[in-house]
């Protein structure tokens, strides 16, 4: 790797928290639409930051963790306010995003917290599987199994016309926190270009309380949906999991 020289600025990242919670776990769509909310959330509460300004200028660093039921209500307490953290949730998923940090600067109970290995349940089918593998009680297993397969997050469903879609390149088998940061990367470029170009349908949407759903394409049906997008194509560098330059994710 290359030296930084001395009076280069440190690369800004936004440190996002994933709640996995293995006692009642989201759905991947909701989980990926929940990072996606709360990155754009913690810039829409405080837009003027000259950390965001920096940020945006560069490739949009994300860094998406994971914690259990227990840890995240902690990170939410003891850094909400400390470092502009806002939330984001769509259904069973949860996330929580900051302001961006220069690499190498977010706290240590932050910085502790796992990066690699995130995953979900695709499907409730999925879902009530990981609960019997943990031994659940029978009513708790017949109720998870009940989840209708429209789940809110999963655009597989009718989708409201106020609502943003993403789109998933399904073919890259990428982790659940690798997809959830370039879900996140998706929503956050569309929202930099709507802002000046298409500003009622942001407000329409802010308006309707933000709906959000994922659909996972694979790589024909993606590309044939990449050419209606109406956010930025988003592009991997390829630092982790996969080639790059592969085309991740957009806003349909």
């Amino acid at each position: 790797m290359e030296a930084r020289e001395p009076s280069q600025p440190a690369e800004l990242m936004q440190q996002i928290v994933l709640l996995v919670d293995k006692e009642s776990p989201a759905l991947e769509a909701e989980g990926l639409a929940a990072v996606a909310l709360a990155s754009v959330n913690a810039y829409l509460a405080a837009p003027d930051l000259p950390e965001w300004r920096a940020w945006a200028a560069g490739h949009f660093g994300k860094s998406v963790r994971r914690a259990d039921a227990r840890t995240y209500p902690k990170i939410l307490a003891a850094f909400a306010d400390e470092l502009g953290g806002v939330e984001g949730e769509c259904g069973k998923g949860r996330a929580v995003a900051f302001a961006p940090l220069p690499q190498g600067t977010a706290p240590k109970k932050l910085a502790k917290l796992q990066v690699s290995g995130t995953a979900l349940p695709r499907t409730p089918a999925e879902r009530a599987e990981w609960l019997a593998a943990r031994g659940p009680g029978e009513a708790e297993l017949e109720a998870a199994e009940a989840q209708p397969d429209a789940q809110r997050g999963d655009a597989d469903g009718e989708v409201p016309g106020d609502a943003v879609v993403l789109i998933v390149n399904d073919d890259l088998g990428m982790s659940t926190g690798k997809a959830a940061a370039q879900s996140a990367h998706a929503l956050f470029a569309w929202l930099l270009r709507a802002i000046p170009k298409d500003i009622e349908r942001v407000d329409a949407w802010l308006a309707a309380e933000q709906p959000t759903y994922v659909r996972f394409a694979a790589a024909d049906e993606f590309t044939r949906l990449s050419r209606q997008a109406t956010g930025p194509l988003i592009r991997d560098a390829g630092r982790t999991e996969i080639t790059p330059g592969s085309t991740t994710a957009f806003v349909l």
